[in-house]
């Protein structure tokens, strides 16, 4: 069975564009900006023949790709590609507190303390466990050739350590910026990215 994922984060909201974390419980809307780019990626790719759409339950990621949707794909959501929650500090201004709170989270994670986490939010070994089962639901569709998934930047890091077999200490090996695109190929029996934090689309003017 083979099957070819695009992976995209969402496009901008107004929280990605202050620096505000919104994580699982906060359920914004694209920015202008936001909009642009999800014209842009469907400019680009809009002719690709997609045999579904997989979101996360969060608006800003049907946003991003309604215009896949308008054409017609069959799309369905999955709880397990929304974003890890962040807790208590979803939705909270920066500030040096909890700006060092998060710093220190990272390095919990990066020295392999994967159940860490804020209160009230998700620590990496869960976010995987929701997206094993979100995954399970992807590949056991074998017509499904060529499918788009849409959902969120920490969320997507942990989805391609996942995919690849890395450990999540290496999350942020991936890099991300707004309806940035990883392609990914599956054989049916390992995952291979065969286009790297893609972000050409968004360069036309």
């Amino acid at each position: 069975m083979n099957k070819t994922l695009y992976i995209v984060r969402h496009g901008q909201t107004d929280l990605n564009k202050r620096g505000i974390v919104q994580g699982r419980g906060m359920d914004t809307n694209l920015n202008d900006e936001g909009r642009k780019q999800a014209r842009q990626f469907f400019e680009a790719y809009g002719d690709v023949p997609f045999d579904k759409i997989y979101i996360s339950e969060l608006r800003r990621t049907q946003q991003s790709i309604q215009q896949f949707i308008d054409l017609g794909i069959p799309y369905e959501k999955l709880s397990g590609l929304d974003e890890l929650a962040w807790g208590i500090h979803e939705g909270q201004p920066a500030t040096t507190e909890n700006k060092a709170a998060f710093l220190q989270l990272m390095r919990d994670w990066m020295d392999g303390k994967l159940d860490s986490k804020f209160e009230g939010g998700e620590s990496p070994n869960e976010v995987k466990a929701r997206q094993q089962e979100a995954l399970k639901v992807i590949i056991s569709h074998p017509e499904e050739k060529t499918v788009l998934i849409c959902m969120h930047g920490r969320a997507m890091r942990l989805l391609l350590c996942l995919l690849t077999e890395r450990p999540l200490t290496e999350m942020d090996s991936f890099p991300h910026q707004n309806l940035v695109l990883y392609k990914v190929n599956y054989d049916g029996k390992k995952f291979e990215i065969t286009d790297f934090n893609n972000a050409n689309h968004l360069k036309i003017s």
